[in-house]
């Protein structure tokens, strides 16, 4: 394993795997990231037909190489975006969640830098309604501009404390709430995050993430989907606030269940992506 891992999170994997598994996982960690990205429904249509597709997502694709994005036409034009494949696993729920087709208001609540938006934007009803929400706003102005790139008319920005919205009451039948977290996802591709990371960082996002949390549920209509996610693998940001969802609200779990052959991991109320 790298020596450049917190030792807290080493010791916290270690627990979490046998042995030989926890050594694949902190290897795939200092391995070379694969690249993804999803297409455009429209703009994209016709690209990537030699690539590899992401299993659950009929336009995702696995790349061979990382180009060099900003030289491609196509990617300036929003033909694709460049996201983990992980990530395109939220379209696969709403069509599994929401299949009668019928038009969504849709809230995504922590939304930039854009790519579950886009995501969502591509995968909703015709006659949906998505609300891109950033609260921070230096974060806020790539959103609209990765959404005015995607060029889909069916969603617009926001930048508002989730509690600013509490005045709706229950009117959205879909929320993703994409949690800010501590960042442990992201150690394979951005060495910072290692450098960023500690145990006191998780508390702080843990208890941000209740009270986005808290702020989202009285915002979901009697029957809708709230989808949390987070790239962290630590119970602290991702069991505990299911828990909370179950115990403090007493929303019931709601989990379809992926093909084995795609590898992610089905624990207590949600789903796992290790990079092994």
């Amino acid at each position: 394993m790298s020596p450049d891992l917190p030792p807290a999170f080493v010791d916290r994997m270690q627990d979490r795997f046998p042995a030989g598994e926890s050594t694949d996982f902190f290897q795939s960690l200092n391995g070379i990231a694969p690249v993804s990205v999803q297409l455009h429904p429209k703009k994209g249509e016709g690209l990537g037909a030699n690539f590899p597709n992401v299993p659950w997502y009929s336009r995702g694709r696995y790349l061979a190489k990382r180009p060099i994005f900003t030289l491609d036409p196509l990617f300036q034009s929003g033909a694709y975006y460049v996201q983990e494949a992980s990530s395109m696993f939220v379209a696969w729920l709403v069509q599994q969640l929401q299949p009668q087709n019928q038009p969504l208001r849709a809230l995504d609540l922590c939304a930039a830098p854009g790519g579950k938006s886009c995501l969502l934007a591509s995968n909703l009803p015709e006659g949906s309604l998505l609300i891109a929400n950033e609260v921070i706003r230096s974060r806020a102005g790539i959103l609209r501009y990765n959404l005015a790139k995607w060029g889909l008319d069916n969603c617009w920005t926001t930048s508002l404390d989730p509690e600013a919205f509490a005045p709706l009451g229950p009117f959205f039948d879909l929320i993703l709430v994409d949690a800010p977290c501590s960042g442990e996802g992201l150690f394979r591709k951005d060495p910072a995050a290692r450098d960023e990371w500690s145990t006191e960082l998780v508390r702080q996002c843990a208890a941000r993430q209740a009270r986005i949390l808290r702020a989202a549920v009285p915002l979901l209509r009697p029957g809708g989907i709230l989808i949390y996610s987070t790239c962290t693998y630590n119970a602290a940001e991702n069991l505990q606030q299911i828990a909370l969802l179950e115990e403090e609200f007493g929303l019931p779990q709601v989990q379809p269940i992926p093909p084995t052959e795609w590898g992610i991991e089905t624990s207590q109320g949600g789903y796992q992506f290790y990079p092994h």
